[in-house]
């Protein structure tokens, strides 16, 4: 079955109180999960505690965990499936490589979990099959670097080697908590491509832990917010953004996503024409990745929002767009956030007390937005992961995961 096909959502139904000293991580929650879901929140909210719950690292006493058909905790009956034994592939910050094998080594480990938990289980998944291997190293890079040792390979290249080894363990759900917080800028970005192009080939939800707005934006389609150990919001990315009432929107990288077509390219001024809602045109810097005909995500940021009563003439600012108040609240004694809605998108603009009262804003009033195309440099992100790694050129292979059974020596000797 192709990869890019669209897999059914799967019921995650869980209940947990985990008390750690005067801290205590109180959730219960009952969704479909499908996708990427962000865990967002503040250091210490209870995000990896979460995960740890899930995964069965943690046995919270009255706890529950139900995913799809299958319960994995309960306390009647009494039951607590252990980790080996769940269908779950684990992301940690750090990697947790066996530094004692070869990157094949651990990828073959993966391989040799995923058979013995088939040997426990009633209704066994299929292990990874030659091509799946094939399909994964190709796109995570790690063909170059099967006969090196862990402490041989960059963080980049360690995180790569964990994802590939949580992929062949062939989970119904993958856990990654934080998996990029200790790798540098431009390995990011290409490692946030590699997770985006073998979710959609590979159809798994994802749970991703995460405090850093930049990498949620570029992956996520839902979002959980978690304060203080308690689950406060669980909705759409773009919309928990743009609410007033959450915390997101009013940090200092707060803002909206847009969702927009790649119209065609500007070769002369090296900008890409974009086009979103009710037909509005978004101008941005142009890159490699951003072809005619692709879907994006771009990332408006509040601050770079200006507001105006009359439509501009002359002017160096290429994007303006009518634009409705919808929500003011202020957040300091010197500035306000602004909801405005453009036909039906929601976009955030921060400014200060001084221009609200200059400009009598109120709910309702219809004005025009401005953003300039120079803030939106790299704010463009391709829903669509084709073509390849945008860092190195190298394109993806067509393949897809077939789940064949069978096949367990698959990997050159450590």
């Amino acid at each position: 079955m192709p990869m890019s096909r669209e897999q059914p959502a799967t019921h995650l139904q869980c209940r947990f109180h985990l008390p750690h000293g005067a801290f205590a991580l109180t959730v219960e929650m009952d969704t479909p999960l499908q996708g990427i879901t962000a865990i967002y929140g503040p250091s210490g909210s209870g995000k990896t505690s979460f995960l740890r719950c899930l995964a069965g690292l943690e046995r919270p006493v009255g706890g529950f965990m139900r995913w799809g058909d299958r319960v994995w905790q309960s306390e009647t009956p009494r039951l607590f499936v252990p980790l080996f034994r769940r269908s779950i592939g684990l992301v940690f910050q750090d990697g947790r490589l066996f530094n004692h094998l070869t990157v094949a080594g651990n990828l073959a480990f993966a391989q040799e979990r995923a058979l013995t938990r088939m040997a426990h289980s009633a209704t066994p998944d299929p292990v990874a099959s030659q091509q799946d291997r094939q399909e994964l190293l190709s796109i995570l890079a790690l063909d170059n670097l099967l006969h090196r040792r862990p402490d041989q390979l960059s963080g980049g290249e360690r995180q790569r080697v964990a994802i590939g080894r949580a992929l062949l363990t062939n989970p119904e759900l993958l856990l990654m908590d934080e998996p990029l917080a200790s790798v540098d800028g431009a390995s990011k970005q290409r490692i946030l491509h590699h997770i985006r192009q073998l979710v959609t080939r590979w159809q798994r939800p994802v749970l991703y832990v995460s405090h850093d707005l930049g990498e949620i934006t570029q992956l996520a389609d839902q979002l959980m917010v978690l304060e203080n150990g308690r689950m406060v919001a669980h909705g759409p990315l773009h919309q928990l953004m743009t609410r007033l009432d959450q915390p997101l929107a009013h940090g200092p990288e707060a803002g909206a996503l847009i969702e927009a077509t790649v119209v065609d390219r500007d070769a002369e001024f090296q900008l890409a024409h974009l086009r979103f809602g009710a037909g509005l045109a978004l101008y941005i810097p142009h890159t490699a990745d951003l072809e005619p005909g692709k879907r994006v995500r771009v990332r408006i940021l509040a601050r770079d929002v200006s507001l105006t009563w009359d439509a501009p003439q002359r002017t160096s600012i290429l994007n303006i767009f009518p634009a409705t108040v919808v929500a003011i609240q202020e957040e300091t004694p010197a500035q306000v956030m602004v909801k405005l809605d453009l036909a039906g998108i929601p976009l955030l603009a921060r400014v200060t007390r001084k221009s609200c009262a200059t400009l009598a804003l109120q709910p309702g009033l219809s004005l025009f937005a401005q953003v300039k195309s120079v803030a939106l440099h790299g704010a463009g992100y391709p829903l669509d992961p084709g073509g390849g790694d945008p860092a190195s050129g190298d394109g993806i292979p067509t393949g897809h995961f077939s789940h064949k059974k069978g096949l367990d020596h698959l990997w050159p000797s450590p």
